[in-house]
């Protein structure tokens, strides 16, 4: 089986606890190869999706922390997508206008021949905050608007709120609001732009001092293990891109029931890979563009999580 990862340039990753790093070890120990591409590799050529792939292979004596585990071939080749067993769309956000048509040139491939996992119309139509309101009774109270008297009165509905950014990733232009907010004007302003951009308003859930738990689902099937982001002192924010602690601990009975009610919805939809995000009781994101924590999950249990969606992913394609 030959895997293209469309990604992140790879000089860029922390490759000790990248997740398609991760993949990427699994698949060769299966004796699996695979190439790389970014989103600006891929194109257009005569109505044939395209991209110039770099065949690439993982050193022996890695440098895990440093530049030196991965080499590569001197030049790209330019192939269809359909030429590869598989497709993996694993390019970080900002889901941005060039990632939405990313999306497009997948489900083009698709229609010629490529296996694409995330799909594209998939990832499009499942934008990672919005996605929750197909389950709203698994979701704290929430709103999504940019009307600032509308986010005003469910503030003072709710008393103790969340706001967000929809396109925002890492915990980045979180904020929480108290009932006594003195900003609250100032920072509903700029969030939605003076009313011109759309945000979530969540009832804040204070189990999140416990840990926001990022739950990985893959094939329909959850991982047994969760990865609890456990907020900095002081913080509202569990991501460990703003410096949460990752501890895995088995998944509760309710984080079962919310992880068996969302991948047997999503997994036929083209979601093989879901990163569900829960605190205390409730959904509160749904991650299907590049879902992380396999590193984690893995050191910190034994259970191993490549090794999970590699076999997901054989099964998807038919591979033995």
């Amino acid at each position: 089986m030959h895997v293209l990862f469309v990604i992140d340039p790879l000089p860029g990753l922390k490759a000790w606890k990248d997740s398609s790093v991760a993949v990427m070890r699994s698949l060769a120990a299966r004796g699996h190869t695979f190439s790389f591409a970014t989103m600006g590799d891929l194109f257009v050529d005569q109505g044939r999706v395209r991209a110039a792939a770099t065949a690439m292979r993982l050193r022996g004596d890695a440098d895990w922390r440093g530049h030196a585990w991965w080499t590569q071939d001197d030049t790209a080749q330019d192939c269809d997508l359909a030429d590869f067993d598989a497709v993996l769309m694993r390019k970080d956000p900002p889901f941005d206008m060039e990632y939405v048509y990313a999306t497009h040139l997948f489900d083009y491939a698709q229609a010629q021949g490529a296996r694409v996992f995330n799909a594209g119309s998939a990832i499009r139509n499942h934008p990672e905050k919005l996605a929750i309101t197909e389950f709203a009774q698994y979701t704290s109270p929430t709103l999504v608007s940019r009307d600032m008297d509308r986010l005003r009165a469910f503030h003072a509905r709710q008393g103790d709120v969340i706001v967000k950014p929809l396109d925002g990733m890492g915990g980045s232009g979180i904020f929480r609001l108290r009932p006594d907010e003195p900003n609250l004007g100032a920072i509903l302003e700029s969030l939605t732009d003076l009313g011109t951009r759309t945000i979530m308003a969540q009832r804040y859930i204070p189990e999140i001092v416990q840990g926001d738990k990022r739950i990985l689902i893959i094939g329909g099937e959850p991982v047994p293990y969760a990865l609890a982001r456990i907020p900095l002192q002081g913080e509202t924010r569990g991501n460990l891109a703003a410096g949460g602690r990752g501890v895995a601990q088995p998944l509760s009975p309710r984080d079962l029931e919310l992880a068996r009610a969302v991948g047997s919805r999503l997994a036929d939809r083209g979601l093989l890979l879901i990163g569900l995000d829960v605190i205390g009781d409730y959904i509160t994101e749904i991650n299907v563009t590049s879902p992380t924590c396999f590193v984690e999950i893995t050191e910190q249990t034994g259970f191993d999580v490549p090794g999970r969606f590699v076999d997901a992913l054989q099964q998807a394609l038919g591979a033995p």
